[in-house]
């Protein structure tokens, strides 16, 4: 045993510390050991002589503070044994055990503060003046609830401030003393090995039995002056005991009468004066929970009473005190246990299809969706690790990636698709089917990695990008419209980027060395400082200073001038609509420009480069850090200039859908965010499943998928589900061409177009891991899903079980690593470079960015350059026009053909057909 235990002991035998001045502040405290040696004998002293006082009032029979002292090591040894069981597999794992004080007992918390340093657990108090209110201690309670560094609380305050409102504010998880209403419900149910049991409760039980011996079946036991939830749980203990249990106040008429039939007295408060203690028969045994039950008057004109055995309050405080403990350490074991995979208590909504199968918004609209911050406690996620948006939409926090770090991952399964027709084949309604299939229906841990949808295809052609049918997100409104509004702050982002970039131009051509500098390093109250970011540019540069006055002349020059060259300018201005007059423009017209003008260009705002940094990054750090690498133009030197030297992000059926990041896969990368995958995974478990898609076909989103978010990720899918349907397959095989608004004529033709599928299916191949091949409303080789009724019961597993053996398509040259696509993944011949596309990827490898991966920027419609080509095109030159380089994203980035980065709108586009219903508040018309 340890040395802090005897020390606790013997603290018992001293009076209480004299009150001090309250204290105000809302940090943990902590209260002195007392004064020198002399002066802690003398108080050990006085306690002694009243231990002695006291002892000589019990019968010979009585039991010592031995015997406690013994009750008290026992339990604090055992609480120890298992903590040490528990850190053995969790090293890291110390609970912390909240007190809330609002009074100067500062003994009591000396006493909370060495057994919980005994045991192995981290112990805080919140102290808080005598006189806080109610509302003052509920504030601090719900602060403690939503700390998950927090495993329980317990409250250490006047008894007029335990109301029920403040009693039933603690979580009852956190609960250690027992006093809520859940905790005390399954106590008297008889569910003790389900909640806390009161620690002061249960002390008296054990002092009865093992301190005093007292065999407590058939004994008629008074409780005297207890109230709430310490009378409850005394009378429940009792009982389970065997006890005749009477419960009685201080002024209940017949009392003496009452005191004089039991067996045992328990005191639950104090004695009132005009009580006498010759109430009480000579003989019987008595348990003081309350403060001042003698007084101090024993010996000093009191009666001398003999009882059969005394127990004072301070020892059913001490043992009370190990046995909270004790609590502590079975809290915690719960919280670990939780911590560990499990099978989710999910409550799934019940669907009930109807036929014909009404819209998608109709579907969406006549389902509630589950409140997200339900759904995220079913799958165990924390409250703290949530940001809510609304009633269904959350942000999840990083911080879940630590908690869950040693959690094993779950099984990874992509979904990808043959060459689409315009309208798009299902994979995000196969992504959503497979996960309700899997988590409703075979009670499998399952979620959905999904894109945001762009607004640019919502309103065009497309539309929305939620599923379809009964495999869809809702609510689907706020799924395609903004959603938490991520892309309208990469736009921001990004433009501002640009703003500066053009700024900073137009500056240096107007200013002097001098002038220039002075203005980004100003005077600020006579004293002139660099920011964080120009520390960072000064490194860069190879100057070691950070006093802006010591800079030379050369330096002050090298520092204040990016010399940028306006040709180079890579980083184009975004906005997340379909606007081909904004493909190509003049900027810096106006006269406050000074004649500074060139061409520029809009890009969609998902094909921004911080929009492929956010779905690549693994962590805050790393994203500042790729920000930071993001180069946007060159020198005048040919060095590059990057942002750093400028400035400074559910479905139907009630499952989990993580929607992060919107590149598309045919200018951009194509693929939900590595974060959202990781953090996926922990949760699923190693028996779960996270299934997450990529746009568009294999051949383009897939690809990317292995090639670039793998490689950042260090992820590889144990399964491949490749979509196709009837129609796609008729049309590569001959048959009529699909496009928005025209009636779909399927004509009786044998299905030629498996030749795109089984292209498809070899290009999956090459990165070794097992396809399942999913059709709508065809038989399937293994899984069959379907818009309209997708639930299947032949799910096959087990491909996904199997561990993949995949590896990277290329790790050459950037023409080499073009041409290797070209060839292995689309077919083509060879490839052709134009001069422009030459001299970027020449400066691009000189500035030492030949080693990244390859992003296409191809049409999706076809595994060629040309869009009407359908099936699989063979002995075709692929066209590389331009190419750019995203170096904070980490890939290079051709463009192939006569691809642009800002789509056009149709000459119908679907917003004619979306509106807002002003009586009901809805929009209406998105599918």
């Amino acid at each position: 045993m340890g040395t802090r235990l005897p020390l606790v002991l013997r603290q018992l035998r001293r009076p209480p510390h004299p009150p001090g001045p309250p204290l105000r502040l809302r940090v943990p405290c902590r209260a002195s050991s007392g004064g020198g040696s002399g002066g802690r004998e003398d108080l050990l002293g006085q306690r002694r002589l009243l231990d002695g006082q006291a002892r000589s009032s019990r019968s010979p029979g009585g039991r010592t503070p031995a015997a406690r002292d013994s009750i008290v090591r026992e339990v604090i040894q055992n609480s120890k044994e298992v903590l040490s069981l528990l850190q053995e597999k969790n090293p890291a794992f110390k609970p912390v055990l909240a007190i809330i004080q609002a009074g100067d007992d500062n003994l009591m918390q000396e006493i909370n503060q060495n057994l919980a340093e005994e045991t192995g657990l981290n112990i805080t108090h919140i102290c808080l003046p005598p006189d806080s209110s109610e509302a003052e201690i509920i504030d601090e309670i719900l602060k403690i609830n939503e700390d998950t560094r927090v495993h329980g609380l317990a409250l250490q305050i006047s008894e007029n401030l335990f109301s029920n409102k403040v009693l039933n504010a603690l979580k009852p998880e956190k609960d250690v003393d027992g006093v809520t209403d859940i905790n005390l419900g399954k106590l008297v149910r008889g569910d003790a090995h389900e909640c806390f049991v009161s620690p002061v409760a249960k002390a008296v039980t054990e002092l009865l039995e093992k301190s005093v011996g007292v065999n407590l079946d058939g004994k008629k036991i008074l409780v005297v002056g207890a109230h709430g939830s310490l009378e409850a749980a005394l009378q429940c203990l009792f009982q389970r005991k065997g006890s005749m249990t009477m419960s009685s106040q201080w002024k209940t008429p017949q009392l003496q009468r009452k005191l004089h039939e039991a067996d045992i007295v328990v005191l639950g408060s104090r004695k009132p004066e005009e009580i006498p203690l010759t109430w009480i028969q000579p003989g019987i045994t008595v348990l003081n929970c309350s403060h001042d039950f003698l007084s101090g008057k024993v010996g000093c004109g009191s009666p001398r009473i003999h009882f059969g055995g005394l127990i004072e309050e301070d020892d059913v405080s001490l043992l009370a005190a190990a046995l909270r403990i004790q609590n502590m350490v079975s809290s915690g074991r719960r919280w670990l246990r939780e911590q560990q995979h499990r099978r989710w208590r999910l409550h799934c909504l019940k669907l009930q299809p109807l036929s014909p199968v009404p819209s998608d918004i109709e579907i969406s609209r006549g389902q509630t969706p589950k409140a997200v911050d339900v759904l995220a406690k079913e799958i165990g996620l924390l409250a703290d690790e949530i940001e809510i948006y609304g009633k269904s939409k959350a942000k999840v926090r990083l911080s879940v990636l630590e908690r869950l770090k040693n959690q094993a991952d779950g099984k990874y399964v992509l979904v990808a698709g043959i060459t689409p027709t315009p309208l798009g084949e299902g994979k995000s309604t196969v992504t959503i089917g497979l996960v309700q299939a899997l988590t409703a229906h075979l009670n499998v841990n399952s979620f959905a990695c999904l894109r945001q949808p762009s607004q640019g295809p919502t309103f065009g052609v497309k539309g929305g990008a939620a599923g379809g049918g009964y495999a869809q997100v809702i609510p689907m409104e706020e799924f395609n419209l903004h959603l938490t509004g991520d892309i309208h702050a990469i736009t921001a982002a990004n433009n501002l980027l640009a703003a500066a970039i053009d700024t900073r131009i137009l500056h240096e051509n107007t200013q002097t060395d001098k002038a220039l500098y002075n203005r980004l390093v100003p005077l600020v109250n006579g004293v002139r400082e660099f920011s964080e970011i120009q520390l960072a540019r000064l490194k860069k540069l190879g100057i070691n200073k950070t006093d802006p006055s010591t800079l030379t002349e050369e330096e002050v020059s090298k520092f204040a001038r990016l010399d940028i060259n306006p040709s180079t300018i890579t980083w184009q201005r975004v906005l997340d609509t379909n606007d081909r007059f904004l493909r190509k423009i003049t900027i810096g017209q106006g006269n406050t420009e000074k004649g500074y003008f060139r061409q520029a260009q809009f890009d969609i705002a998902v094909a921004s480069e911080i929009m492929a940094v956010l779905a690549l990054t693994d962590s805050l750090a790393d994203m500042k850090a790729r920000l930071g690498r993001m180069v946007v133009a060159s020198d005048k030197s040919g060095q590059p200039v990057t942002a750093d030297d400028l400035v400074s992000v559910s479905n139907p059926e009630g499952t989990p859908v993580f929607v992060h990041a919107g590149p598309f896969a045919n200018i951009a990368h194509g693929n939900s965010s590595v974060l959202a995958d990781k953090i996926a995974l922990k949760l699923v478990g190693e028996e779960g499943f996270v299934v997450t898609e990529a746009g568009f076909g294999a051949d383009i989103g897939m690809e990317k998928f292995f090639n670039i978010k793998c490689r950042t990720s260090g992820l590889v899918p144990n399964v491949v589900v490749l979509v196709a349907t009837v129609r796609a397959l008729k049309m590569h095989g001959g048959g009529p061409s699909v496009s928005a608004h025209t009636k779909l004529h399927y004509v009786k033709t044998e299905l030629n177009g498996c030749c795109n599928l089984q292209k498809q299916i070899q290009i999956a191949q090459l990165f070794g891991v097992p396809v399942v091949v999913a059709l709508n409303r065809a038989g399937a080789f293994v899984l069959l899903l379907s818009w309209s009724s997708w639930w299947t019961r032949s799910v096959d597993l087990r491909a996904a079980r199997k561990e993949p053996d995949s590896s990277f398509l290329y790790d050459v040259s950037v023409v080499d690593k073009i041409r290797t696509i070209a060839q292995a993944v689309y077919g083509a011949k060879d490839i052709e470079l134009s001069p422009e596309a030459q001299a970027k990827i020449d400066r691009y490898t000189q500035q030492g960015f030949g080693n990244l991966p390859i992003c296409m920027a191809k049409t999706h419609l076809s595994l060629s350059h040309e869009p009407d080509k359908k099936g699989v095109p063979r002995d075709f030159i692929l066209p590389i026009s331009d190419v750019r380089a995203s170096i904070g994203a980490g890939f290079i980035y051709p463009l192939v053909g006569t691809m642009s980065t800002m789509p056009g709108l149709p000459t119908r586009p679907c917003f004619y057909d979306i509106d807002l219903d002003t009586e009901t508040e809805q929009v209406k018309g998105l599918f």
